[in-house]
Order: structure tokens, then C-alpha cells, then sequence
């Protein structure tokens, strides 16, 4: 597709999801191929469900916004996949229909409202016809390591297509899902909101399904519920011992003495300062302290001849 997705459903590029969806609605009733039968409206009704199928995908659409549609489609650079954003390469499964039903909802929306530049008018579930729910729609949630240490509340808005009290007509509604991060949450962890998709006549609105993201953090990196730590030393420090101080994410600070001589390989485990438990935020995984020992660049003969001396005691 070599046209603009947004010029294609005749939107700026600051168009809400909602104003997405009216636009999708509006030109896809207009060009579908059995209303329109003038040359060109098939593709332009091709053209219409690509579109759509990007930009109503917040990951989709925020490759398609950074990285254009090449980017889309052939694959991010490899330095980008790693803040999280879309990655795959994207392929438009082609069949706009498709795209048609899952957005009006039915296999045949044309038997179940009409419109003439109005608003859409259902009919009701048309008898013999059994309803079925949408695909989940899943959506990343990025949480810092903070955020996922402490526990916090999350207020995330949607917009929905709803069916008004008539029964009849539909309207596109926003709606605030609130999600409480329990402390020692995972990266991949799912948050269900069942049945919070958009309405249709014929079909069950979809669950949406948050899931977990981790940001990076620049101090620790988590594995799993321990929390790693890495400093750099000098080479005294590490032969002769020394103190450090470590601020843990509740913003205590730790005082930690290390006796042992410390070697490239180890590893210092403070016992109980790591991630929560999420099944029980009251037990935690440790604190694992690592580091990267700095050896002096150069020596002097007498320098040399010192540390032999003290080598041989």
C-alpha cells in the first residue's frame, strides 16, 4: 500500500482512536462492494481495512508513526526491538471482509443495520444466529521496576464502540480501566478485563488483556526475584576489603562490608533485600551484589617488587 494509512481513512495524523473508528466506519459502509460498484471502490475498500488494521493497534500504529511503513513492514533496526516497540514485520492478512466483520460484528452487518450518511441503526440479532466472542485484544503495559518493587494503580482510558439504551444505535463512549500492579509481578504477566472490546449486535465483546512490560532501570537488572547489582572496585578494594553503600528501590540504604577477596567471578548475596513474592509480597528474593574489578593500567619496577613481597607472605 503506497498511500498514507491516515490520508487513506481521511485523518490527521492527531486523530483520536475513537475519530479512527468513526472514519473506518464511515468510508467502509461507503465503499464496501456491495453498496459501491464503481471502478476502483474494491481497492479503495482494500485499502480502507489495511489501514484500519494498523492504526486501531497502539503497537502497530506507533511503529507505523516512528518508523513509516517501511519500518512496518520490513522490520525495525535491531537497536530499536529492544524499548519494547512492534518488531515483527507486518503483513495485512488481505481479506478486508474480515476486517469488515470483526468491526461491525456479524457475517453479514448489512442485514442488521443501514445507513444513508446516518447514524447506524441495528436490528437485532437475527434469528438462528449464534453469537460469538471477538479475538482478545492485548495491548503492553510498561511498568518500571519501581512500579512492579512497590505495587501502584494504573489508570488506563480506552475508547469502545457501545450499543445505547435503545438497543438500536450505537455511539463511541471512553472508559477509565483501573489495574492495581501487585508488588513481584512478572514481566509477561496478563491483567483480563472481560468483555470491554466493542459492541455489536452479533457478536460478544472481546476481553482486552494488558500485559506486563518491564522497563529497564538503570541501578539493577531483575532475574527472575532477585535483583542484581553491579559495581565497579579497584583492584586494593579488592584484596583487602572494603565498604559500600546500596540504595535499595524503597530507598533505604544498605551498609554491606565485604570481607573476601574478591575474584572476577564473585557474587555477594544479601538474603531477603530482592523483588517481592507476588503470592506473598511479605517474602522476597535476594540482593546480588557483582562486580568489575578495576586493575591499574601501569606499574612501577618498585610497585611490581612491592606486590610480589606481598604476594609471597
Amino acid at each position: 500500500m503506497s498511500s498514507d494509512y491516515y490520508d487513506t481513512l481521511e485523518v490527521n495524523r492527531n486523530a483520536t482512536d475513537a475519530e479512527i473508528k468513526q472514519a473506518y466506519r464511515r468510508l467502509a459502509l461507503k465503499f464496501h462492494p456491495s453498496r459501491n460498484r464503481e471502478a476502483g471502490s474494491a481497492e479503495r475498500f482494500r485499502q480502507l481495512g489495511e489501514a484500519y488494521d494498523v492504526l486501531s493497534d497502539l503497537r502497530k500504529k506507533a511503529t507505523y508513526d516512528k518508523f513509516g511503513e517501511e519500518g512496518l513492514k520490513e522490520g525495525i533496526p535491531p537497536e530499536f526491538g529492544k524499548t519494547g516497540a512492534w518488531s515483527s514485520k507486518y503483513i495485512y492478512h488481505g481479506n478486508p471482509q474480515k476486517t469488515f466483520r470483526q468491526f461491525f460484528g456479524g457475517d453479514n452487518p448489512f442485514a442488521d443495520f443501514y445507513t444513508n450518511d446516518a447514524p447506524l441503526q441495528f436490528g437485532g440479532l437475527q434469528p438462528g444466529v449464534v453469537k460469538t466472542q471477538d479475538s482478545a485484544i492485548e495491548r503492553d503495559l510498561h511498568l518500571s521496576l519501581d512500579d512492579l518493587f512497590l505495587g501502584c494503580t494504573k489508570k488506563i482510558k480506552i475508547s469502545r464502540r457501545v450499543m445505547n439504551e435503545d438497543g438500536y444505535t450505537s455511539s463511541i463512549k471512553d472508559k477509565i480501566l483501573s489495574i492495581d500492579v501487585k508488588p513481584g509481578w512478572k514481566e509477561g504477566t496478563r491483567i483480563i478485563f472481560p468483555k470491554e472490546g466493542d459492541q455489536g449486535p452479533n457478536s460478544i465483546p472481546a476481553d482486552i488483556v494488558f500485559i506486563v512490560r518491564q522497563k529497564s532501570h538503570p541501578r539493577f537488572i531483575r532475574q527472575l526475584n532477585d535483583l542484581i547489582y553491579k559495581t565497579q572496585i579497584s583492584l586494593e578494594m579488592a584484596l583487602t576489603g572494603f565498604s559500600m553503600d546500596v540504595e535499595t528501590l524503597d530507598g533505604r540504604l544498605l551498609s554491606i562490608r565485604i570481607n573476601d577477596i574478591v575474584h572476577p567471578s564473585y557474587k555477594k548475596v544479601v538474603t531477603g533485600e530482592g523483588m517481592p513474592l507476588s503470592q506473598d509480597p511479605a517474602q522476597r528474593g535476594n540482593l546480588v551484589l557483582t562486580f568489575d574489578i578495576q586493575f591499574p593500567e601501569t606499574l612501577s619496577a618498585e610497585g611490581m617488587q612491592l606486590i610480589k613481597q606481598a604476594l609471597n607472605l
